[in-house]
């Protein structure tokens, strides 16, 4: 059963920013490195839209799939390890995560497999061509819990409809996350939105992490503090 949530105490107007800081503690001299020699490299440019994900890479790919605010790039790294055919979005403001990530993604030897947004990724979303993602992940994402911030939280209609556009029939948004009314404020819209189905049939379909899944460290922390993660499956219909 699908929970349910108030949309009348919802505010769908959303803030100018869906994340807090950009910046944490100073980077090392290899990350440092990273932002200032790697990243423009691995840029996506948003100036002539729409983007074909597909053009972005110079090895072929079969599809690509997308991450927003993909955190350290724990799952990021790990996924485009396990799929050598897929090509791979990732897009994170905060400059501490994305340095990590793009020393990360040097080492792995990806760099012809993942591209990068250093931003918030509406911008991104708005500027790919219709139905030319196979795979959009939403992890853990700051759930703002305070009921004054809900407006920031991604999961809301204009989002929707963002990933709705660019994901191909058959494709997946794939949520998750530690934190229990997220989970609930996500179950009241998804599988509301036309574009999209619930894939579980089964309880464990959403408490067990899906075939593949590298964990994150964020997840680390919310099992050590005792929260239990979930994790979704929609498909775009």
């Amino acid at each position: 059963m699908i929970p349910t949530d108030p949309l009348s105490d919802e505010t769908e107007a959303r803030a100018a920013a869906f994340y807090g800081r950009r910046k944490g503690k100073a980077l090392r001299l290899g990350q440092a490195t990273a932002i200032e020699d790697l990243l423009p490299r691995l840029a996506v440019d948003l100036s002539a839209p729409p983007i074909d994900p597909r053009a972005l890479f110079e090895t072929p790919v079969e599809d690509v799939w997308m991450e927003s605010g993909f955190g350290g790039g724990e799952h990021l790294i790990e996924t485009a390890k396990a799929n050598p055919e897929i090509g791979f979005i990732g897009a994170e403001p905060f400059v501490n995560g994305m340095a990590k990530a793009l020393v990360a993604v040097h080492e792995a030897g990806l760099e012809d497999r993942i591209r990068m947004h250093h931003a918030d990724s509406v911008p991104l979303l708005d500027a790919l061509a219709p139905a030319s993602l196979g795979r959009f992940y939403l992890l853990y994402a700051d759930p703002w819990p305070k009921k004054r911030h809900w407006k920031r939280r991604f999961v809301d209609k204009g989002n929707l409809d963002r990933i709705a556009r660019v994901l191909r029939p058959g494709g997946e948004f794939r949520f998750a996350s530690d934190w229990a009314p997220y989970v609930d404020w996500t179950l009241a819209r998804v599988p509301r939105h036309p574009a999209f189905e619930w894939t579980a049939e089964i309880a464990d379909d959403w408490r067990r992490p899906w075939a593949g899944w590298p964990g994150t460290r964020y997840e680390q922390k919310a099992i050590r503090e005792g929260r239990t993660p979930a994790y979704l499956i929609f498909r775009r219909v």
